[in-house]
């Protein structure tokens, strides 16, 4: 696979974590540099580590994989997004410091990352450089979702509860556009 093939996979792959990005950014009131780097570290750090975890797999695993990483990115984008759609109508101000928290942070990588790690697998039949690979998934969507949390960042302070609607109906989305294509209804 030549660098430029490469190049489009990785940009391919980070739209998942760059359309989550925007929704953090959304819910944020102020996203500076090191929020923007912590979303893409988390999101970055992940989209390389499974395609790795992926390729050491390789086809020994790829059907059981590949049969239910649809259902579990639905089921995460899901919750999280019907859990910003709850809190779009909530009263309450939330606290900004937690969104950025671990466990959100966690399941936002793991969700936005289950199609690099089924790509892995794809790599361990074809002649795929895995740390190359690896490096590039992993540092283009490192900067593609820092940018995205300031786009987000941007429209969310005018907007925040409708943007937290967004937010969250775009997360649940996401987890349904996942689940048709893998069962081809698109």
């Amino acid at each position: 696979m030549d660098l430029f093939t490469l190049f489009i996979l990785a940009v391919g792959l980070s739209m998942d974590a760059f359309a989550v990005s925007i929704c953090k950014g959304l819910a944020m009131k102020k996203a500076d540099i090191g929020k923007s780097v912590i979303v893409g570290l988390w999101f970055g750090g992940f989209q390389a580590l499974m395609p790795v975890i992926g390729y050491l797999l390789g086809t020994q695993f790829k059907d059981q994989i590949t049969a239910i990483d649809h259902w579990i990115a639905f089921l995460l984008l899901g919750m999280i997004g019907m859990n910003m759609i709850k809190e779009a109508f909530s009263e309450e101000d939330e606290d900004t410091d937690d969104s950025l928290n671990v466990k959100i942070m966690l399941l936002l990588a793991v969700a936005t990352s289950i199609d690099a790690l089924a790509v892995g697998i794809t790599f361990a039949f074809l002649n795929v450089n895995i740390v190359m690979a690896a490096f590039l998934i992993g540092t283009c969507t490192l900067v593609i979702s820092a940018a995205g949390v300031k786009i987000g960042n941007v429209f969310g302070t005018k907007y925040k509860s409708k943007a937290e609607l967004a937010g969250g109906i775009i997360l649940v989305l996401l987890g349904i556009k996942i689940l048709l294509e893998h069962l081809h209804v698109l």
